[in-house]
């Protein structure tokens, strides 16, 4: 998918039973693995709790917005962390005026800032990098947390859901 859109090549989704499905087989993003947010909340903090979580994601998000917050929306992503991400806004899937306008979460903002989409409006943005994990410094941790008498057990626990250690690394850390 993402060959063809390089190559310039139109890809086209098949008609489906939601939005959410043609624009993310659309973006040739990918879809190996995605979050629906359904409509992003108009302000207060569900609106930036939500904004956060995607900016959060590992793996494509896709969201539903009204056209005269896309602009706006698109800078709440970037200013939560999103910016540099591969992102695309949807429009009018399978009618006349479908379009897919491509880019950096940064750069659809800016487009879409004083000139707002019309119509049903789908917004995919690829998930973040994990950042490198610092061995030495899971390897403290480790260490300091046997230190406070928690168990290898706790530990690993640890280092896996608040560090984001893969669950061998952590067993191996836990029992050095």
């Amino acid at each position: 998918m993402q060959a063809a859109v390089t190559a310039g090549i139109a890809v086209v989704p098949v008609p489906g039973a939601s939005a959410l499905l043609s624009a993310l087989v659309g973006s040739a993003l990918s879809a190996d693995r995605f979050t629906f947010f359904g409509f992003v909340p108009r302000k207060g903090p569900e609106r930036r709790t939500m904004l956060a979580d995607v900016a959060a994601l590992r793996h494509t998000a896709v969201l539903y917005e009204a056209p005269s917050r896309v602009g706006s929306t698109l800078d709440d992503l970037a200013k939560a962390g999103a910016g540099d991400r591969d992102a695309v806004v949807a429009r009018e899937l399978t009618k006349q005026f479908e379009e897919f306008v491509r880019g950096t979460v940064r750069d659809l903002a800016a487009r879409f800032a004083d000139a707002p989409p019309r119509g049903e409006v789908v917004i995919v943005v690829q998930g973040g990098v994990a950042p490198a994990l610092d061995e030495e410094a899971l390897r403290a941790r480790a260490a300091a947390l046997r230190d406070e008498g928690l168990s290898a057990r706790d530990v690993v626990r640890v280092l896996v859901e608040d560090e984001g250690a893969p669950r061998n690394l952590a067993y191996r850390l836990a029992h050095d």
